[in-house]
């Protein structure tokens, strides 16, 4: 039996046993509705799913990684000593696997709580958060784009430590001919965090706008680390580019089919029928000037680029994210398909970074160490698990991917931490007590 299918019935065992927790079928500033003092700022009663009926084997020190994993993401759906003024997140799934095995699959509260204002729905209008709901991946996003643009240079269609210029002459700019594509994906460019792409009416200005982003006041490519979605979407473009086909196809038939990962993909109205839709569709932001988002990418500029973008936009389940932690984990290949080489691997999981200095304002204690796409050994949100060879990727709407080949665990924790306000909690405690947990099993 392949580890797909040991991964498939063992998770499908897990979602049953939690049917229970089955409901009906850019960020605006702070303020407003939903704020303290309002009469949506106290935390509405908990709703917790219940652990699976089998939490696997009995242990005389402690609960199972099941039940602990829901003790501790339960802890989350109230204010607390981290967060005291509001929940870090209206719920949350958390995935654990071991050895390609299922050790844990849990969710916990709600998908949908509040309606546009915020305003918090009644009871009978939120929906209950799924093992198998399906969240907005932010930033993960860039793990997809990292490895499809990977499987392009197996084939010999994008050479790492070439130009960007040379397969975009519409990339621009004082100083940016030095950049290589593997400065992309090392985040080492010199390009800003983010991308100015209102100044135009069509997506093909848009896209120029991208393109010809200035880099960062003084930077120079190559020698320090700095964290920026706007290298991601000039890589997707590049991904268009060596493959003829926009990004979304191309994250489908290069990975996607091939895995046969049914619900990850980008702007899910497209693909995915209302029942589904209605009943595990994740919401972020309650109070953007878009409305209440669910199942629309919550990053602005992506929103703008049409949705469908190399740094933002795909959505997907704990369970097919899992998956792509297992192609890493298992050398490029899960389920007897190849998807990167070995050696390709190898490369994307070893730090890229030695001996440069790291900027990041929002995680000053960030270290450089980053492979081709993933990020390494970063205790803020990977807690005891991390480690030098651990990887892996956050997202801003709350979403996280930690692997651990020393320990060979793939933990995926999604929480809709934007929802209703994504300035409400900071989701970085809730990830390291995660992850604690799972360290402390092994």
């Amino acid at each position: 039996m392949t580890r797909r299918s040991v991964l498939g019935l063992g998770l499908t065992a897990t979602t049953l046993a939690l049917a229970g927790c089955r409901g009906p079928g850019s960020p605006a500033p702070s303020g407003g509705p939903g704020t303290p003092g309002s009469s949506t700022s106290a935390a509405p009663a908990v709703r917790a799913a219940a652990p699976s009926s089998d939490p696997g084997p009995s242990r005389p020190d402690g609960p199972s990684p099941a039940a602990a994993l829901t003790t501790v993401l339960t802890r989350y759906l109230r204010p607390t000593g981290e967060n005291p003024r509001h929940p870090t997140y209206a719920g949350a799934v958390a995935l654990a696997l071991a050895d390609g095995r299922p050790g844990a699959h849990v969710a916990v509260g709600e998908a949908l709580r509040y309606g546009a204002g915020p305003v918090l729905l009644p009871a009978g209008q939120r929906v209950r958060m799924r093992p198998d709901s399906i969240f907005d991946l932010a930033s993960i996003t860039k793990v997809f784009t990292a490895i499809l643009a990977l499987q392009q240079a197996d084939r010999g269609r994008i050479d790492l430590d070439a130009p960007v210029v040379r397969y975009l002459p519409g990339f621009t700019g004082a100083g940016k001919s030095r950049i290589t594509v593997a400065m992309l994906l090392t985040h080492t460019s010199g390009l800003p965090v983010g991308a100015t792409v209102t100044g135009s009416s069509t997506l093909a200005g848009r896209w120029a706008a991208v393109l010809a982003t200035p880099l960062v006041k003084g930077a120079l490519p190559g020698t320090v680390v700095r964290y920026s979605s706007v290298g991601l979407m000039v890589l997707g473009k590049l991904v268009e580019k060596v493959t003829g086909q926009r990004l979304d196809h191309a994250l489908r038939t290069g990975l996607t089919e091939p895995l046969g990962l049914r619900w990850t993909g980008f702007r899910p109205h497209d693909r995915i029928g209302a029942a589904e839709r209605a009943a595990r569709l994740v919401a972020t932001d309650a109070r953007s000037s878009r409305g209440l988002l669910r199942g629309v990418v919550h990053d602005d500029v992506a929103n703008h680029l049409g949705g469908i973008a190399g740094h933002a936009g795909i959505f997907s389940t704990a369970e097919e994210l899992g998956v792509v932690g297992q192609l890493l984990l298992g050398g490029g290949t899960y389920g007897g398909t190849r998807i990167l080489a070995e050696s390709t691997v190898h490369r994307m999981v070893r730090n890229a970074n030695s001996g440069l200095p790291a900027v990041d304002t929002a995680h000053p204690g960030r270290s450089s160490a980053h492979g081709l796409g993933v990020v390494l050994d970063q205790p803020w949100f990977m807690g005891r698990l991390a480690g030098p060879a651990t990887f892996g990727h956050t997202g801003f709407t709350g979403t996280s991917m930690v692997v651990d080949p020393t320990r060979r665990l793939v933990l995926v924790l999604l929480t809709n931490r934007a929802h209703p306000n994504w300035s409400w909690a900071d989701p970085d405690p809730a990830r390291v007590a995660a992850a604690n947990v799972l360290a402390a099993e092994r």
